[in-house]
């Protein structure tokens, strides 16, 4: 198992590791990742691996085996032992965008309040797949409801729940094609503002701002017909 240094604090840019397995695809597994894996529709982070008379480079991370976090390198060469101790260093630049757009997609999932089919984040440009026969009527509304919902400087929180609560409040869950993994007896859900004055809650295991107004201006792109139900609404970070 990994220690999922991201989740305890997704600001982190740098930390000190341990490589405890290379996998045979050529991956690296540390005791504890910065590094967050592709889930969710947010994409792993990239970066360095550093150590005494070496280094390299991280191209993406994905989830292993038995709740393992693999660092995929860019090239498989000069890599590094089992057991030597290791500098993780992120693309912070990319991942803090990341952060932005994710939290501004739970945003859009507000000021659209219609079930989520599908998602994906982008440094850039990100996604949302809504259960939408018709396209909204007044596009430059819905941006500024959600420019005006950004502006309100809401906290981002974390809280945990059981299986059995989750069970017991099902409209947590806004998409459609992927559900909260379950298993380990809690799931994590985050929270957009405070008490009544909340915007968002629902289960994610994403990174976040910790506060809305860091994510700036948004601007809500294209919207495409995909299927006779659904459409995609495109956002863009300004």
């Amino acid at each position: 198992m990994t220690e999922l240094l991201f989740r305890k604090d997704a600001y982190a840019r740098e930390a000190a590791g341990k490589v405890t397995d290379i996998t045979s695809e050529g991956g690296i597994v540390l005791d504890g990742s910065v590094f967050y894996p592709t889930s969710g529709g947010q994409p792993g982070d990239s970066g360095m691996l550093r150590w005494k008379g070496g280094e390299i480079e991280i191209a993406t991370t994905v989830k292993g085996a038995d709740e393992t976090v693999v660092l995929v390198p860019a090239e498989p060469a000069g890599m590094p032992a089992v057991g030597q101790d290791v500098r993780q260093a992120l693309n912070w630049e990319r991942r803090y965008r990341h952060m932005r757009m994710h939290t501004a997609l739970h945003l859009l999932s507000v000021v659209i309040p219609l079930p989520v089919s599908g998602g994906a984040i982008g440094a850039e440009k990100g996604r949302l797949d809504f259960d939408m026969p018709d396209a909204p009527e007044d596009k430059a509304a819905l941006e500024e409801d959600l420019n005006r919902l950004i502006a309100c400087n809401m906290n981002v929180t974390e809280e945990w729940i059981t299986d059995a609560e989750l069970d017991a409040q099902p409209d947590l869950v806004k998409t459609m094609s992927v559900q909260p993994p379950r298993g380990s007896g809690e799931i994590r859900l985050v929270r957009i503002g405070v008490g009544e004055e909340t915007a968002d809650l629902q289960p994610c295991g994403g990174t976040h701002v910790a506060n809305t107004e860091e994510i700036g201006r948004v601007r809500i792109g294209k919207i495409e017909k995909k299927g006779r139900q659904n459409r995609r609404v495109y956002l863009h970070l300004e």
